[in-house]
């Protein structure tokens, strides 16, 4: 997905999105992967007798499941989306269903949603809250897609039957992000911040979950210095996760920072995400290995287009309007991941690439959000003026 991740709420329960077709070896010698442990690893012990199980029966439910969720977690550790087809496959014998056991249900949802299949991902959740109203996984994730799609009124909803379902720094989170995108932004980030005080037992994954959150609010209504603070409170927690350094490294390279990016990234270019942000920073700092990840990362995103795969489209828009120039494309790229996704990255994509394609009738779908969402983002507010100015 985009930045996709890209961080949603329900990446506490999951991680952001990425698209593969489910892969199937041939016979059990094949090696589908060599998965990123440490020599001695208890998950990689644990991943390796959950597959041996899987083996002897593909329908054990309790395996399958839990060998999904692992690879679902690699997603976010790694940003390699190659984990999400493993996933999908290990959910084979119910992958068709109606109606399958409801955790199962909730994966698929969840694998929908880093498919872009938001419709299918909320057709699923919706049936599993139907049944089991208290499932917070459930109103979390559908309370994301909402987020994602710009259905405010929803996700409030599906935020407040979070209270009382889950942690409250996890409910007043879910709140805050719908207020600090429809024009409660400081009111959001002060409820939330006290909340976490409130809580010094919450674990590091919620931790994380809420200082990338606070960071950020921060960072739309201008307070550069503590969003930063936040992130690099977040990144202290020494919990991988692909998406937070993504996110971080865009307000680092929004302050010119690339050698700090450089040595953020430089370790991490499996992932799409963060090998975009690395060729950004390397092209700024114009080092010798700029054109070698700029050429790996065209390659990927070629490669996603033969697969019909559309899930990177705002990032592909970025760098087809930084790296190569062409305006128009990025625009295109980018109003056409506008009518799947409605987030503020999404809207400034949208915005930079209407400018330098001189076409700023392009960006009214954008223009007609901001007026409407009464968010409170300096940065895009900044851009629509100049869309505004052009179109006079």
């Amino acid at each position: 997905m985009s930045l996709k991740l890209m961080l949603f709420l329900a990446c506490l329960f999951s991680v952001p999105s990425a698209k593969s077709a489910p892969r199937v070896p041939v016979s059990d010698d094949v090696v589908l992967e060599r998965l990123p442990f440490r020599p001695n690893d208890p998950i990689a012990r644990e991943m390796s007798d959950l597959r041996k199980l899987l083996q002897r029966d593909p329908r054990d439910q309790a395996a399958a499941l839990k060998l999904a969720q692992r690879y679902y977690g690699l997603v976010a550790e790694e940003g390699d989306p190659r984990y999400i087809g493993y996933a999908q496959a290990a959910l084979a014998p119910w992958w068709a269903m109606a109606e399958p056991p409801v955790e199962i249900q909730v994966m698929r949802a969840s694998l929908a949603q880093f498919n872009h299949d938001f419709s299918g991902a909320i057709k699923d959740l919706d049936s599993v809250i139907a049944r089991y109203p208290g499932h917070a996984q459930a109103r979390a994730l559908r309370a994301t897609i909402h987020i994602v799609q710009a259905r405010y009124a929803q996700a409030r909803a599906d935020c407040q039957a979070l209270l009382g379902l889950t942690d409250e720094v996890i409910a007043t989170g879910c709140l805050a992000m719908v207020d600090g995108l429809t024009g409660k932004a400081q009111p959001a980030y002060d409820t939330l911040l006290a909340s976490l005080g409130r809580h010094p037992e919450a674990s590091p994954g919620e931790r994380l979950w809420v200082l990338v959150r606070l960071a950020e609010i921060s960072q739309r209504i201008g307070k550069v210095k503590i969003a930063e603070q936040h992130f690099k409170e977040a990144v202290a927690l020494d919990i991988s996760d692909t998406f937070l350094l993504a996110e971080y490294a865009d307000l680092l390279m929004d302050q010119k920072r690339a050698a700090e990016v450089v040595a953020l990234l430089k370790d991490r270019t499996r992932s799409d995400v963060l090998l975009l942000r690395l060729v950004f920073a390397e092209r700024m700092l114009k080092s010798p290995e700029a054109a070698t990840l700029q050429a790996t990362l065209a390659a990927r995103y070629a490669a996603a287009q033969l697969r019909g795969d559309t899930v990177h489209q705002q990032e592909e828009a970025r760098f087809v309007l930084a790296v190569e120039g062409d305006a128009n494309r990025a625009l295109d790229l980018a109003l056409k991941n506008w009518t799947v996704q409605l987030e503020p990255r999404d809207a400034r994509i949208v915005l930079e690439a209407a400018l330098a394609a001189q076409k700023p009738a392009a960006a009214q779908p954008v223009l007609t959000w901001l007026t409407e969402s009464r968010i409170e983002d300096h940065v895009l507010l900044a851009l629509a003026s100049q869309v505004t100015g052009v179109a006079q």
